[in-house]
């Protein structure tokens, strides 16, 4: 699930020009009450390197690289990466008994130099496949883990192609995916640190975007004890679901497509941009200011109203309106997919500023006629679809939902576990044995994701605050961003740094209310973004506040200033 031209990554872990000291987490109560308060990290230095490939052994692991990293030959943008040991390999190498084919799970590992004393699990997204390189990251932060001093290690979560959906024939390779491949990588990777710096890590970390913040949602449950701080962006949690109710989607923007080869023609650029210029008209000014965001998405949901405030055609389709049948054809996204029988399956989506984000067209319409129906076909189908002759585009319109939705729950033959029990994290609104450790968690979702839902995210942090006599927040804190789309872009501040938060709140018990974000203008390291309103300030800043407050302006000071608005 992502855009071709970023090669099936969800996300770019992405760098700002921006001053780290801006970005860095705010705010903060003091240490959690009755819960552990877990000692910080201390440093170390690498004391072995090369000799890791012939000297490093574990169970069921093969080292095929271990070389020193001098300054500067890796670089994230144009910030050179310090000194560093690189070191490749792969675990549980085998030949799949259902197609033939090789699997392993292939993973990097980049040691720091100058080690903080602290281990970061780079959590990748889509369908993984790729090993990519381990920077680690806290979002599209400033400065990734591995420039921070923490040792990452980065996997493709036990199967090689990148975009080869076909590895859910194999029965162990969706088990990998799902949660194995964690498993088994975190003690090696605690064990390859602790013979390359003669220690293993003080604290560890969990952390990525989309399918990489399932992967943390996953080990929030599953691995409780491995980790003392899980961050989690845009967490696809319900992953099978969300991909089945974009399908839901695909079928009712069909009916009203005017090229049938082209699902985009149901829903152009310039209807979706006229739907976020009524979202803003409505809700702007909610949060005490005019400023092109719209911070109080709950009050906005209550405010505004699909069917009154957007203009209805009476001729043709020109941008500035909606015929009937679009609208009755897209209410029914927005308000949440539902099976034949009117139940609901998955989450609805909120109105806001960013749905006519660059990114919005390839989740809805291409996603959804092609990557969504070969994973729910042959990653999470009990028993697989075959890949021979398989047409997305005519799995996405012509099976049914509910064949959809039992496909994902069943399971047959040598696939004991359904698609919704290997990619789903266990009962996500229970994470007490975390919280009695004294570990933390930190999730952010774009408000305007396209693909999946804040509202979701905000209804797993509602039953996690009911399970925790209504107040979670001495472990847990949610932070939607307003208008951004899926982990990035969007008329946002998407730029942010909840890594360095994470590990104060771990390690010192600061509590980060909020979390001070900006733009990426022209020039910034990362690229600018293409979203980015031409009103706005290039040094933009916002806080992105803990769930259930929202930003409002102070009345008074420069609107472009985080420090001008309060979280209430």
């Amino acid at each position: 699930m992502n855009r071709t031209k970023r090669r099936m990554r969800w996300h770019p872990l992405a760098l700002s020009a921006l001053p780290v000291a801006l970005l860095v987490g705010c705010g903060g109560g003091s240490s959690d009450a009755g819960l552990p308060q877990l000692s910080a990290a201390t440093p170390g230095t690498l004391a072995t390197c090369a000799e890791l490939a012939s000297k490093f052994t574990h169970p069921n692991t093969q080292i095929s690289l271990a070389e020193p990293v001098a300054a500067g030959v890796l670089k994230r943008g144009e910030v050179p990466v310090a000194a560093h040991c690189l070191v490749r390999g792969e675990m549980f190498a085998r030949t799949s008994p259902q197609d033939g084919r090789r699997y392993a799970i292939g993973f990097e590992m980049r040691m720091p130099l100058a080690w903080n004393g602290r281990f970061f699990y780079q959590a990748n997204g889509g369908s993984d496949g790729e090993v990519l390189t381990a920077f680690g990251g806290g979002g599209p932060m400033p400065t990734t883990a591995l420039q921070q001093g923490f040792a990452v290690i980065s996997s493709d979560a036990g199967h090689a192609g990148g975009r080869d959906l076909v590895f859910g024939i194999d029965a162990q390779a969706r088990l990998d995916y799902g949660y194995q491949a964690v498993a088994k990588l975190t003690p090696m990777a605690k064990d390859l640190i602790a013979s390359a710096y003669g220690k293993k890590p003080d604290r560890s970390y969990i952390g990525g975007c989309s399918n990489g913040g399932r992967h943390t949602f996953v080990a929030m449950t599953r691995m409780p004890g491995e980790y003392d701080g899980y961050l989690a962006g845009a967490p696809g949690y319900r992953l099978p679901l969300a991909a089945i109710a974009n399908q839901f989607g695909a079928k009712q923007y069909a009916t009203i497509a005017t090229d049938p080869a082209d699902l985009s023609t149901a829903f152009t650029g310039a209807e979706r941009a006229l739907v976020s210029a009524k979202v803003l008209e409505k809700c702007d000014a909610l949060d005490g200011v005019k400023d092109g965001s719209v911070q109080d998405t709950a009050a906005c949901q209550a405010s505004f109203d699909f069917q009154r405030d957007i203009p209805s055609c009476s001729g043709a389709r020109d941008g500035s309106c909606l015929t009937p049948a679009q609208k009755t054809a897209i209410a029914p996204i927005f308000s949440g997919a539902v099976d034949s029988k009117g139940n609901k399956f998955y989450a609805s989506f909120p109105f806001d500023s960013g749905h006519n984000a660059a990114d919005s067209s390839f989740w809805e319409f291409f996603v959804s006629t092609n990557i969504d129906p070969a994973m729910t076909a042959m990653t999470w189908g009990s028993p697989p679809v075959s890949s021979t002759g398989f047409s997305g585009a005519a799995y996405a319109l012509s099976t049914s939902i509910d064949t959809m939705l039992a496909s994902v729950a069943a399971t047959s033959g040598v696939y004991t576990e359904s698609g919704l029990s290997f990619m789903q994290p266990v009962n996500p609104t229970n994470l007490a044995t975390l919280k009695q450790r004294g570990a933390k968690v930190m999730v952010y979702h774009g408000v305007s994701d396209p693909i999946f839902s804040a509202n979701d995210t905000a209804s797993w942090y509602e039953g996690l605050r009911t399970n925790n006599s209504g107040d979670a927040s001495n472990f847990a804190r949610y932070y939607p961003v307003p208008g951004m789309s899926h982990c990035t872009v969007g008329p946002a501040t998407d730029q942010f740094d909840m890594l360095t938060p994470l590990v104060n709140w771990v390690e010192k018990g600061q509590a980060p209310d909020s979390v001070v974000a900006g733009v990426r203008a022209a020039g910034n390291v990362a690229g600018a973004n293409p979203d980015l309103p031409a009103s706005w300030s290039v040094n933009r800043t916002r806080p992105l506040c803990a769930y259930p407050k929202v930003a409002r302006y102070n009345g008074t000071g420069d609107i472009e200033n985080a420090s001008s608005f309060s979280c209430k």
